[in-house]
Protein backbone atom coordinates (compact mmCIF):
# COMPACT_ATOMS: atom_id res chain seq x y z
CA UNK A 1 0.00 0.00 0.00
CA UNK A 2 3.11 2.21 0.93
CA UNK A 3 2.74 5.78 2.40
CA UNK A 4 -1.25 6.83 3.34
CA UNK A 5 -2.77 9.95 2.02
CA UNK A 6 -2.84 11.68 5.25
CA UNK A 7 1.41 11.26 5.37
CA UNK A 8 2.01 12.12 2.23
CA UNK A 9 -0.42 15.74 2.92
CA UNK A 10 1.54 15.76 6.47
CA UNK A 11 5.39 15.71 4.67
CA UNK A 12 4.13 18.59 1.88
CA UNK A 13 3.85 20.97 5.21
CA UNK A 14 7.04 19.08 7.61
CA UNK A 15 9.11 17.78 4.84
CA UNK A 16 11.48 15.25 6.27
CA UNK A 17 11.28 16.27 9.77
CA UNK A 18 10.39 13.68 12.56
CA UNK A 19 7.04 12.53 12.54
CA UNK A 20 5.32 10.19 15.56
CA UNK A 21 3.18 7.53 14.54
CA UNK A 22 1.13 4.80 15.67
CA UNK A 23 2.55 1.37 14.42
CA UNK A 24 1.43 -2.35 14.57
CA UNK A 25 3.65 -5.48 14.19
CA UNK A 26 3.12 -9.14 14.26
CA UNK A 27 4.75 -12.61 15.08
CA UNK A 28 2.86 -14.53 12.84
CA UNK A 29 3.32 -18.47 14.32
CA UNK A 30 1.57 -21.28 11.98
CA UNK A 31 0.70 -25.16 12.83
CA UNK A 32 3.93 -26.53 12.80
CA UNK A 33 5.83 -23.13 15.03
CA UNK A 34 7.38 -21.69 12.14
CA UNK A 35 7.51 -17.83 12.04
CA UNK A 36 6.43 -15.41 9.54
CA UNK A 37 8.46 -12.56 7.93
CA UNK A 38 9.01 -10.25 5.05
CA UNK A 39 12.19 -9.20 3.23
CA UNK A 40 11.66 -5.00 2.88
CA UNK A 41 11.87 -3.34 -0.74
CA UNK A 42 12.74 -0.25 1.23
CA UNK A 43 15.38 -1.89 3.02
CA UNK A 44 16.26 -5.16 1.76
CA UNK A 45 16.40 -6.79 5.01
CA UNK A 46 13.99 -9.38 6.76
CA UNK A 47 11.57 -7.88 9.64
CA UNK A 48 8.45 -8.62 10.72
CA UNK A 49 5.65 -7.78 9.00
CA UNK A 50 4.13 -4.24 10.56
CA UNK A 51 2.57 -1.14 9.03
CA UNK A 52 0.54 2.31 9.87
CA UNK A 53 -2.66 2.36 12.10
CA UNK A 54 -4.90 4.85 9.95
CA UNK A 55 -7.31 6.84 11.30
CA UNK A 56 -10.18 5.24 12.27
CA UNK A 57 -8.50 1.73 12.73
CA UNK A 58 -8.22 -0.33 15.71
CA UNK A 59 -4.38 -1.76 16.12
CA UNK A 60 -5.59 -5.75 15.45
CA UNK A 61 -7.70 -4.57 12.98
CA UNK A 62 -4.22 -2.85 11.49
CA UNK A 63 -2.00 -6.06 11.68
CA UNK A 64 -4.88 -8.21 10.45
CA UNK A 65 -4.45 -6.10 7.07
CA UNK A 66 -0.93 -5.92 7.19
CA UNK A 67 -0.37 -9.04 7.54
CA UNK A 68 -2.82 -9.92 4.67
CA UNK A 69 -1.40 -6.92 2.82
CA UNK A 70 2.17 -7.85 2.35
CA UNK A 71 1.96 -11.48 2.89
CA UNK A 72 -1.23 -13.34 1.84
CA UNK A 73 -1.67 -15.02 4.98
CA UNK A 74 -5.03 -14.26 7.17
CA UNK A 75 -4.27 -14.28 10.68
CA UNK A 76 -6.19 -13.91 13.76
CA UNK A 77 -4.71 -12.15 16.79
CA UNK A 78 -4.05 -14.27 20.11
CA UNK A 79 -2.58 -10.99 22.64
CA UNK A 80 -0.29 -8.27 22.69
CA UNK A 81 3.79 -9.32 23.09
CA UNK A 82 4.90 -5.58 23.73
CA UNK A 83 5.21 -2.07 23.26
CA UNK A 84 7.78 0.55 22.53
CA UNK A 85 8.80 3.25 20.85
CA UNK A 86 11.22 2.50 17.56
CA UNK A 87 12.61 4.95 15.36
CA UNK A 88 12.83 4.59 11.63
CA UNK A 89 14.91 6.72 9.16
CA UNK A 90 13.79 5.73 5.47
CA UNK A 91 15.79 6.04 2.75
CA UNK A 92 14.14 9.33 1.21
CA UNK A 93 15.10 11.24 4.05
CA UNK A 94 11.62 10.94 6.17
CA UNK A 95 12.05 10.06 9.80
CA UNK A 96 9.55 8.40 12.09
CA UNK A 97 9.81 7.28 15.47
CA UNK A 98 6.50 4.37 15.99
CA UNK A 99 4.29 3.88 19.20
CA UNK A 100 4.41 0.21 18.09
CA UNK A 101 2.65 -2.34 19.31
CA UNK A 102 3.67 -5.78 18.87
CA UNK A 103 1.05 -8.25 18.73
CA UNK A 104 1.58 -12.62 18.37
CA UNK A 105 -0.99 -13.54 15.60
CA UNK A 106 -2.09 -17.20 13.97
CA UNK A 107 -2.13 -17.86 11.02
CA UNK A 108 -5.48 -19.07 10.10
CA UNK A 109 -5.32 -19.10 5.84
CA UNK A 110 -3.81 -17.85 3.01
CA UNK A 111 -0.36 -18.46 1.26
CA UNK A 112 2.82 -17.01 1.82
CA UNK A 113 3.57 -14.83 -0.77
CA UNK A 114 5.03 -11.43 -2.09
CA UNK A 115 1.56 -10.10 -2.21
CA UNK A 116 2.21 -6.08 -2.64
CA UNK A 117 5.60 -3.80 -3.40
CA UNK A 118 6.88 -3.65 0.42
CA UNK A 119 8.19 -6.86 0.67
CA UNK A 120 10.69 -8.39 -2.12
CA UNK A 121 10.43 -12.15 -0.11
CA UNK A 122 8.07 -13.36 2.51
CA UNK A 123 8.66 -16.77 4.02
CA UNK A 124 8.15 -19.17 7.13
CA UNK A 125 11.52 -20.11 9.32
CA UNK A 126 11.61 -22.46 11.96
CA UNK A 127 12.41 -20.64 15.24
CA UNK A 128 16.19 -22.10 15.49
CA UNK A 129 16.90 -20.93 11.66
CA UNK A 130 15.85 -17.45 11.21
CA UNK A 131 17.50 -15.16 8.78
CA UNK A 132 19.38 -12.05 9.60
CA UNK A 133 16.93 -9.90 10.79
CA UNK A 134 16.62 -5.98 11.66
CA UNK A 135 17.61 -5.66 15.42
CA UNK A 136 13.64 -4.25 15.97
CA UNK A 137 12.46 -7.48 14.88
CA UNK A 138 14.82 -9.66 16.75
CA UNK A 139 13.88 -7.90 20.14
CA UNK A 140 10.14 -8.79 18.65
CA UNK A 141 10.99 -12.32 18.19
CA UNK A 142 12.20 -12.53 21.85
CA UNK A 143 9.09 -11.36 23.17
CA UNK A 144 7.39 -13.95 21.36
CA UNK A 145 9.77 -16.84 22.48
CA UNK A 146 9.94 -15.97 26.22
CA UNK A 147 6.74 -17.13 26.32
CA UNK A 148 5.52 -14.84 29.07
CA UNK A 149 1.86 -14.00 29.88
CA UNK A 150 2.55 -10.49 30.25
CA UNK A 151 3.83 -8.03 27.67
CA UNK A 152 6.96 -6.49 27.73
CA UNK A 153 8.06 -2.86 27.72
CA UNK A 154 11.16 -1.13 27.08
CA UNK A 155 12.44 -0.47 30.90
CA UNK A 156 11.85 3.23 32.09
CA UNK A 157 14.92 5.50 30.87
CA UNK A 158 15.57 3.42 28.26
CA UNK A 159 15.79 5.46 24.68
CA UNK A 160 15.83 2.82 22.02
CA UNK A 161 14.26 -0.26 22.53
CA UNK A 162 16.20 -2.19 20.19
CA UNK A 163 18.91 -2.06 21.98
CA UNK A 164 17.35 -3.53 25.01
CA UNK A 165 17.06 -7.24 26.14
CA UNK A 166 13.85 -8.56 27.10
CA UNK A 167 13.22 -9.41 30.49
CA UNK A 168 12.73 -13.26 30.52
Amino acid sequence: MGIPDYIRVMRTHIGHDLLLLPGVGAIVVDDRGRLLFARRSDTGRWAVVAGMVEPGEQPADTIVREVHEETGVDVTVERILGVATHPVDYPNGDRCEYLSITFLCRAVGGTARVNDDESLDVGWFEPTELPELEPYSRLRVEMALRDAKEAWFAPVGSRHPALVEPSM
